[in-house]
């Protein structure tokens, strides 16, 4: 035994892997012990019974991982769960299902019923469980499907739009004011965020935070924003990539982390995930594999819903940020639908608990079924709700489509560039002539100064312009 010990730390013999239920089982016993809990003291809570010194090489492990520290050295050693593991940023409650009466949730279907019950059992019934790179690994794209064709077509044809000859972007952009509300909103009540849909109207259009509300709150909605817009005015750029989701992230994380630098970074410490028995996978260097892996996965899929789908499954499994992984994965499930210009997902009307319910199963049981109802279900009530603001608008103009980016730098410009009335009727009339064809010339100044004498405090987002830059300009254009 000596001997193969010796082999083992020279490298001539590589070690046995230690399975990652014996380590979770541990985490889980030590947790048990706020003081700090001995050999003696794991030996007799562990249901899997180990022998004292593989015990301990297996509590030594843990200590160089930094999932524990020892509290007290010496005869009457003790461990602790590490001060340092991060909290992520889900905290899921146990909710007691017997009894419950009117419980919001959605339709779902028989094998979502079985996750749902599940992880809907007490805590301590549920088996600790770590990541499994299995799951990742054993998605092919097109040739797995998370969605069966069935479902893919039906969402097909109630997210389908006219716009599918239109650069990217096209169909977003004309329900842009209120998929960023709607949007906004409902992700950061996913989170458990207190602001109403009207208390998030008057934040996002005028700037004004609700009274009696937590900053973070405010701010968590204002990060929304700008992630939207981010995939909204770079539609023809963005995809699953490094750039866009790295990006998404920070802006998302933005001013809410503790450390500043972690804003659209990869985690290089491990987190925890209060309320399941799900622990993330720790080491750096399987944390950026496995984000390259989803990135090119998601990539190589054809299908947009699909795409969207493993996009929810997948980024909040690995946890690849500090916190803030769910946002991330809710909007960047919307990459492929503003590309395709097909409907967006705005998780209006979700059940929390229902989503968090759907995510439990990926995370503990590696069942994509529930999530897969919640997700269903999501789309079509954003088809519903789209194709009803859609009809409010009426047909959209084809000129304004055509000349919809022009347009957008046009005005931006001149507010930005605080000009006047008659400063800009000279800008305008000379980068007209610059830029516009001259049989639309008289029709694009026209619409230009019709956008520009209709701007008020609460249709700028159209133009992402803060209230701060409308105000002032808007004093010299008056």
């Amino acid at each position: 035994m000596a001997q193969l010990e010796k082999l083992c730390d020279n490298n001539l013999i590589m070690p046995k892997k230690i399975p990652q239920n014996e380590l979770d089982a541990i985490l889980e016993a030590v947790s048990q012990f706020p003081e700090g809990a001995s050999v003696k003291d794991l030996s007799e809570t562990l249901d899997k019974k180990l022998s004292r010194r593989t015990l301990q090489r297996r509590l030594a492990h843990l200590v160089d991982q930094k999932r524990l520290a020892i509290a007290r050295r010496g005869r009457g050693t003790r461990y602790q769960i590490h001060k340092n593991t991060i909290k992520a940023d889900i905290v899921l409650p146990f909710i007691e299902v017997k009894g419950r009466i009117g419980e919001g949730y959605v339709p779902i279907s028989l094998e979502g019923k079985a996750v749902k019950e599940a992880v809907r059992l007490p805590i301590q019934d549920r088996q600790p469980v770590g990541y499994k790179r299995s799951f990742l690994d054993a998605y092919r794209p097109n040739e797995s499907f998370y969605l069966p064709g069935k479902i893919r077509r039906h969402l097909l044809k109630l997210g389908h739009s006219n716009e599918n000859e239109q650069p990217a972007g096209t169909y977003v952009q004309q329900i842009f004011n209120r998929l960023l509300i709607d949007l906004s909103w409902n992700s950061s009540r996913l989170e458990g965020n207190t602001y109403s849909l009207l208390e998030t109207e008057r934040l996002l259009e005028l700037g004004e935070s609700a009274e009696g509300k937590n900053a973070m709150e405010a701010q968590m909605i204002l990060n929304h924003k700008a992630a939207i817009e981010l995939l909204v005015g770079q539609a023809t750029e963005i995809g699953f990539n490094r750039y866009t989701i790295l990006n998404l992230h920070a802006l998302l994380s933005n001013n809410l982390l503790g450390d500043p630098q972690a804003c659209g970074r990869l985690r290089n410490k491990p987190v925890e995930i209060g309320g399941t028995v799900y622990h993330p996978l720790e080491v750096p260097q399987l944390v950026e594999e496995c984000f390259q892996q989803i990135c090119d996965t998601a990539t190589a899929i054809h299908d947009p819903f699909e795409q969207a789908f493993f996009a929810m499954v997948h980024m909040p499994y690995l946890q690849p940020f500090e916190d803030v992984n769910k946002r991330v994965s809710r909007l960047s499930a919307n990459i492929p639908l503003i590309c395709r210009n097909l409907c967006p997902l705005s998780f209006v009307d979700v059940p929390d608990r229902a989503y968090i319910d759907g995510i439990l199963g990926v995370y503990e049981l590696n069942r994509i079924e529930l999530l897969r109802d919640v997700f269903v279900w999501a789309y079509e009530r954003s088809c519903a709700r789209y194709s009803a603001v859609r009809q409010s608008l009426g047909e959209p103009d084809p000129f304004r489509l055509r000349y919809r980016k022009t347009i957008y730098k046009f005005v931006d410009t001149v507010v930005k560039g605080l000009m006047t009335k008659r400063e800009a009727i000279r800008w305008i009339n000379g980068k007209t002539k610059e830029s516009i064809p001259a049989e639309h010339r008289a029709r694009f100044i026209e619409v230009i100064e019709t956008e520009l004498s209709s701007l008020h405090e609460g249709n700028i987002a159209r133009y992402r312009l803060r209230p701060s830059e409308f105000e002032v300009w808007h004093k010299n254009w008056k």
